[in-house]
C-alpha cells in the first residue's frame, strides 16, 4: 500500500493555505489607515459608474450577485459619490381644480418654494378668515348696503304712488293682499268707506243693495287698472333683481378688493403662469362660496342640528389648501431613495380617503400621497428586485412609469369601490434612475421572459463573490477590518486575528488563490470575536478569540452533525471505517443546513450478476434520485462500454445503491465512487474501508472536480477519529480540487502526524490502485491488461458473464427444442408400415 500510493499523497502544505501574521506590515489594525474604497468588485464598480453617467432612457442598473456580497451597501456608497451635489430637484404641490375637481393641478416649484408657496397661500387664507367677516360689517359696508336699499324703497314707493294716483276719487282701492308669507297689492272697490271684493260687490248687487250700473264701471275699471298694477309688480320684481345683483356686486368687489391686498405677495412671490392662473381660480371660487365666508364666525341662532348650521373654518378654506407631496427644502443634492418596503403604496403613492360630515367616504386631492418613485424624482431609487416581484401591480407599473417617463398617482386598492369620488391627478413628469438588486437567476428569467427588462435596465452591474488573493487584496481586507472596528467601535484585532479572519475568508471563497467578498459575514465575525475578547477582558482581539468565534458558529448550527454522527458511532448507520470489502466503498456527502454545510460518509454498494440489464440505479428505480444523479449513473455505462466492449458486447446486470439512505439524492460527485464499487464487485477485488472517496467522472475514467471537498474530509476525518485513528485512514480526491483545499488546523495536523492520510486522483485507474492495492493495468500492444490486474480481471468477469448468458441461452434453446420435439411426437399419429419393394430381376 505505501509504495503504491505515496506518489498520491497530498502534501501537508497543500492542505491548508496559512498566512503568517509575522508577514504582516503591522502589529494590530490601529496602526493601518482606514480602507475607504470598495474592495473586490472592481467589474461591478466599473458598470455601475457607467451607468451613473449615462444620462439618456432606459439605462437604468441592475446589480446582480449573490447575497452576503455587500451589494447594498457598495451601492449606497457608490450613489452618494457619484451623485451631483447641485442638482436639487423640485417640489410637488397637488392643488385643487375648481373647473374639474376630479383633475388635481400639479404646481412645480425650485427646491424649498413649495414650502414657502404652501404657508404663504396659508397665511392669506388666514387673513381671509380673520377679516372677511369684519368686511361685511364695516360702516362702509353698511353704508352702501343702505345705499341701495334707500334707493329701492324709493323707486317702490313711486310706483306705488303713481297707481294710488290713477285710482283717487275713482271708488277704488289700492291694497296689499296676504298671500301666505308674501303680501301682493290689488285694487278693490271703496263702498262705504271699506274696501269690498267683487265676489262681495255682486252679491250685494244681486240683494239690490249696490246699483249694478255703478257695479260695472267699477269693475271695467278695476281690471284696466289691475293690468296697470301687475305691470308695475312686474318692475318691481325686475328692480329687485337688479338691486339683489347691485348688492353681490358690491359684496364682490368689497371682498375682490380686500382678497387681491392680501393676495398680491403670493403673487410677487411666485409669478409662473400656471400658479398665477391657480390663484385666480382660487379668488373667482372664492366669491362664488361668498356666503359660507361671510358667515366665519356667526353664531347658529337657536338649536340647530349640525348638519344645518354654519361649515366650520376649516371646511370652507379645505379647497383653497396647497397639498405638498414631495419637500426637497433640506437636500443638498439629488435623492438617494432605498425603499426596504416596495409594496404599491410605498412606491407608488396613494390617493387615501376620509370620511366626511354625513358619514360617507370621500377623497380630493388634499389625500394625494407620494411614494418613494415620486420622492426619488430627480435622483436615484433602489430597491431589492425580488421583493418588488413579489408586490401585485409593482413590476408592471414601475416598467410602464420608466417608459413613458411619466408616472399617475392611483390608489391600487381592493376596496377603493367604497370612495365615493375618483381622481385622477396629473401625471408627473418623471426623471429617476432605477437601481434594482437581485441574483443573476431572477436577471436571466427576466430577460428571457420578459422583453420589457432589456429596454429599460440596460446597465448590468454583477458583482463577484471572490476575488484573487493578491498582497494587494490582503492589504485591503486588513483596513476593512479597520475601518469596521472604528465603525463599530470594536477593540482593534492583532495581526494573528486578522490572519485567522483573512484564511476564513479563502475557506469561504472554496479555492486558494481566492479570498471571498461576503463582507458582511465578515462583519459579522468581527462582532462575535470582539465579544469573546471583552470576555476574556482583553484589550485586543487575539486568533484564539476569531477561532472561539468559529468554532462557537459551528456548535451553534450543527446539531443534525452531531445527531448523524450518534447514529454512526452506535451503529445505526452502517459506516466501516477499517477493513476490506468487494463492492462496496466509503462514498461522502454534504449536508446544507442553509447557515451550515457538513459532510458524512455513506455507505455504496454494486452487485454484478449476468443478464442483460445493464447498470440499475436504484436510487432512481425508487424514485429517490435526481437528474444529474441519473446522468452520472448513465456515464458508468459509457465507461465499461468504451473500455471493456469494444470487441465484445457488454452484457452483466448490476445494482448500484446508496445504503440506509431515505431521502432524495442528487449530484454527480459520487459517479467515481460507484464506478470504483462496480470494478470490485466485478474483479472481486476488495476495497479499504478505511478511504473515503469523492470525485465525478466522465466516460474517459477522467476524475473530475467537485464541491464541498473540505467539507467532506472532514467529515470523514470526525468519523475516523471517534472510531480511532489507525493511520491507514484518509480520503481520495480529484486532483483538481487540491486547489480549493482549506482543511480544518485538526485535520492538517493528524496528516502531519501521519494519522490520516489526504490522496488525489486523476483517472480511475490511479484510484483503483489506492484503493484496492491492486495495480489497475494497461492494454498492452496485444489487446490484453496485464494478468492479474483489475481491469484484467474486470474484463475476463465480463467476458465470463457473457459467455456464460451465451452457453446459457443454448442450453434455453436446446432444452426448448427438445421439449418441443417431445410435443411433436405425443402429437403425430403412428403411421402404417411400408409395403417391401420388389426385389429386381
Amino acid at each position: 500500500m505505501a509504495a503504491s500510493t505515496k506518489g498520491f499523497a497530498v502534501p501537508t502544505d497543500r492542505l491548508r493555505w496559512t498566512l503568517d501574521p509575522k508577514k504582516l506590515s503591522f502589529k494590530h489594525t490601529g496602526e493601518l489607515e482606514p480602507q475607504t474604497e470598495i474592495i473586490g468588485q472592481e467589474r461591478g464598480v466599473e458598470a455601475f459608474r457607467f451607468g451613473m453617467g449615462m444620462r439618456h432612457g432606459g439605462y437604468n442598473i441592475f446589480v446582480t450577485g449573490q447575497p452576503n456580497t455587500g451589494r447594498l451597501s457598495t451601492v449606497k456608497k457608490l450613489l452618494h459619490e457619484l451623485a451631483p451635489k447641485n442638482e436639487v430637484p423640485e417640489d410637488l404641490c397637488y392643488v385643487n381644480n375648481f373647473k374639474h375637481p376630479e383633475s388635481p393641478v400639479l404646481l412645480r416649484f425650485p427646491a424649498g418654494s413649495g414650502q414657502a408657496f404652501r404657508k404663504a397661500v396659508q397665511d392669506f387664507l388666514d387673513n381671509i378668515k380673520r377679516e372677511a367677516p369684519q368686511l361685511f360689517e364695516s360702516e362702509e359696508y353698511i353704508a352702501r348696503k343702505n345705499e341701495l336699499h334707500e334707493a329701492h324703497e324709493k323707486k317702490i314707493m313711486s310706483f306705488y304712488k303713481a297707481v294710488e294716483d290713477r285710482v283717487k276719487d275713482t271708488g277704488l282701492v289700492v291694497v296689499r293682499m296676504q298671500m301666505g308669507p308674501f303680501q301682493r297689492p290689488d285694487v278693490l272697490p271703496l263702498v262705504d268707506g271699506e274696501p269690498k271684493r267683487i265676489i262681495e260687490l255682486e252679491e250685494m248687487v244681486e240683494k239690490g243693495r249696490f246699483p249694478k250700473d255703478e257695479f260695472e264701471r267699477l269693475k271695467a275699471l278695476r281690471a284696466e287698472i289691475k293690468e296697470e298694477l301687475d305691470q308695475v309688480v312686474q318692475q318691481i320684481r325686475e328692480l329687485a333683481k337688479e338691486v339683489s345683483k347691485k348688492h353681490e356686486e358690491v359684496d364682490r368687489l368689497m371682498f375682490l378688493s380686500l382678497a387681491e391686498e392680501y393676495l398680491k405677495p403670493v403673487r410677487d412671490a411666485f409669478p409662473a403662469e400656471k400658479v398665477q392662473t391657480h390663484l385666480d381660480a382660487v379668488l373667482e371660487n372664492m366669491v362664488e362660496e361668498l356666503d359660507s365666508i361671510r358667515t366665519l364666525g356667526r353664531q347658529p341662532q337657536g338649536q340647530m342640528p349640525f348638519m344645518m348650521g354654519p361649515p366650520p373654518p376649516e371646511v370652507v378654506f379645505h379647497p383653497y389648501q396647497v397639498n405638498l407631496v414631495v419637500d426637497n427644502t433640506e437636500r443638498e443634492g439629488p435623492p438617494v431613495i432605498v425603499e426596504s418596503y416596495p409594496t404599491y403604496r410605498n412606491l407608488f403613492g396613494s390617493i387615501e380617503r376620509i370620511m366626511d360630515r354625513a358619514g360617507g367616504w370621500r377623497t380630493d386631492f388634499t389625500q394625494i400621497k407620494a411614494g418613494s418613485f415620486l420622492k426619488a424624482n430627480g435622483g436615484f431609487l433602489v430597491i431589492n428586485l425580488m421583493d418588488a416581484i413579489m408586490e401585485p401591480g409593482v413590476w408592471q407599473t414601475l416598467k410602464r412609469s420608466l417608459k413613458t417617463k411619466k408616472i399617475e398617482i392611483e390608489t391600487y386598492d381592493p376596496y377603493y369601490f367604497m370612495t365615493s369620488t375618483g381622481l385622477k391627478p396629473e401625471p408627473v413628469d418623471m426623471d429617476v434612475k432605477v437601481v434594482v438588486l437581485g441574483d443573476p437567476y431572477l436577471y436571466m428569467l427576466l430577460r428571457h421572459y420578459d422583453q420589457d427588462t432589456a429596454k429599460i435596465f440596460k446597465v448590468r452591474a454583477d458583482f463577484e463573490s471572490v476575488m484573487d488573493r493578491t498582497d494587494e487584496a490582503l492589504t485591503k481586507v486588513a483596513k476593512l477590518i479597520r475601518t469596521l472596528t472604528e465603525r463599530e467601535k470594536l477593540p482593534t484585532f492583532e495581526a494573528g486575528a486578522v490572519a485567522a479572519l483573512v484564511e476564513q475568508g479563502v475557506r469561504m471563497a472554496g479555492r486558494q488563490e481566492k479570498i471571498s467578498t461576503a463582507f458582511p459575514v465578515l462583519a459579522d465575525l468581527l462582532r462575535e470575536s470582539a465579544y469573546y475578547a471583552a470576555q476574556d477582558k482583553a484589550q485586543r482581539v487575539a486568533a484564539k478569540h476569531v477561532e472561539k468565534a468559529l468554532d462557537s458558529r459551528i456548535y451553534r448550527s450543527n446539531q443534525v452533525e452531531e445527531r448523524i454522527q450518534e447514529m454512526i458511532d452506535r451503529g445505526s448507520l452502517f459506516v466501516d471505517t477499517g477493513g476490506a470489502v468487494a463492492g462496496q466503498v466509503n462514498g461522502l456527502a454534504v449536508y446544507s443546513m442553509g447557515d451550515y454545510a457538513f459532510g458524512k460518509p455513506s455507505r455504496i454498494t454494486a452487485s454484478t450478476s449476468m443478464g442483460r440489464e445493464g447498470i440499475i440505479n436504484i436510487e432512481r428505480e425508487a424514485d429517490l434520485s435526481g437528474p444529474t444523479h441519473n446522468k452520472g449513473m448513465l456515464i458508468l455505462s459509457g465507461y465499461l462500454r468504451r473500455n471493456f466492449a469494444q470487441e465484445r458486447p457488454l452484457s452483466l446486470a448490476a445494482s448500484i445503491a446508496f445504503e440506509q439512505s431515505y431521502g432524495g439524492i442528487d449530484g454527480d460527485s459520487a459517479s467515481s465512487t460507484e464506478l470504483y464499487a462496480l470494478l470490485s464487485s466485478l474483479s472481486g477485488a476488495p476495497i479499504k474501508q478505511a478511504i473515503a472517496v469523492t470525485g465525478s467522472v466522465n466516460q474517459k475514467g477522467e476524475v473530475q472536480p467537485i464541491g464541498g471537498v473540505n467539507e467532506k474530509i472532514e467529515g470523514f476525518f470526525l468519523c475516523c477519529k471517534h472510531a480511532g485513528l489507525t493511520g491507514e485512514q484518509g480520503v481520495m480526491i480529484p486532483e483538481a480540487n487540491v486547489k480549493d483545499l482549506m482543511l480544518r488546523p485538526e485535520v492538517v495536523q493528524a496528516v502531519k502526524d501521519g494519522t490520516f492520510h489526504v490522496w488525489s486522483v486523476s483517472s480511475i485507474d490511479e484510484g483503483i490502485e489506492i484503493l484496492t492495492g491492486v495495480k489497475a493495468g494497461a492494454r498492452g500492444r496485444n489487446g490484453k491488461f496485464p494478468k492479474g490486474s483489475i481491469n484484467a480481471l474486470v474484463e475476463e468477469r465480463l467476458i465470463g458473464l457473457a459467455e456464460g448468458l451465451r452457453d446459457f441461452g443454448k442450453d434455453e434453446k436446446e432444452k426448448v427444442k427438445k421439449e418441443k420435439v417431445k410435443s411433436d411426437d405425443k402429437k403425430t399419429p403412428p403411421q402404417p408400415p411400408k409395403p417391401p419393394r420388389p426385389p429386381k430381376r
